[in-house]
């Protein structure tokens, strides 16, 4: 077991520090998770029980057909994969159709894999059974959401690293408001140090938010709302952990 204990809510956290990053790799391996996939919508806002304005993120949660169960004697883990959205018969490669075959259902856009689906659903894991928003997210519920964020392209380095220029806008400076200033030493490194911060391609990232309420779930829409926002633009597909 590695790292610091964080608590989540009412769930404990194992999680490391590597490289200024969190690491919850053994948190995940042991945690008895369920999910499901789903789109953005947009966002919007509500009100909580006390009267207080929340912002809010819509998003199509389901219907996911599971596509594959893994388990110990096969695959030397238990897991469910999801499948979420509608693919091109024509644009599916044969391999992919076969494999949707097994479960019964047409190709799929979308598919996600989750280890260690929650035991209460024991008797819904099966090849073409539906997994809907309603199985398994309630109202007050804590779910992780992971998206892709929006990309922002090609950017300098107050946009990408909230850098604050070179010295002022007096003393000689001449369109240095916005530069990165030295990069390195002279002779002496002589080159740039791995992981130094300069410009670049910014977002179109794998991003997690941690710990987002879920406000209100409307099942017979497959719809879900969750505090604060989620990353990645509008239609854009969204993993929901629980």
């Amino acid at each position: 077991m590695c790292g610091i204990l964080v608590h989540r809510k009412e769930i404990p956290i194992f999680a490391v520090r590597l490289t200024g990053a969190v690491c919850f790799g053994c948190y995940k391996q042991l945690k008895t998770m369920s999910g499901i996939i789903g789109k953005k919508i947009g966002m919007t806002s509500i009100y909580s029980a006390d009267g207080r304005s929340v912002a809010c993120t819509v998003i199509k949660a389901g219907p996911c057909v599971i596509t594959q169960v893994k388990n110990e004697e096969t695959d030397g883990y238990t897991a469910v994969q999801l499948g979420f959205g509608e693919r091109k018969e024509k644009n599916t490669p044969n391999a992919l159709k076969g494999h949707f075959n097994k479960a019964n259902t047409t190709p799929k856009k979308e598919v996600v894999e989750f280890r260690n689906f929650r035991e209460e659903f024991e008797g819904q894991v099966a090849l073409g059974n539906e997994i809907s928003v309603g199985d398994v997210f309630a109202e007050g519920d804590f779910v992780d959401a992971i998206g892709t964020s929006k990309g922002k392209g090609f950017q300098g380095v107050v946009k990408r690293h909230n850098f604050g220029g070179v010295g002022q806008a007096t003393h000689g400076q001449h369109n240095r408001l916005r530069a990165p200033g030295s990069i390195g030493g002279a002779s002496y490194p002589a080159r740039v140090f791995k992981g130094m911060r300069m410009a670049g391609r910014m977002g179109g990232d794998r991003v997690t938010v941690l710990n987002l309420e879920v406000m209100k779930v409307v099942p017979e829409e497959n719809l879900i709302v969750v505090s604060g926002s989620v990353p990645g633009a509008k239609n854009s597909i969204v993993v929901l952990e629980k």
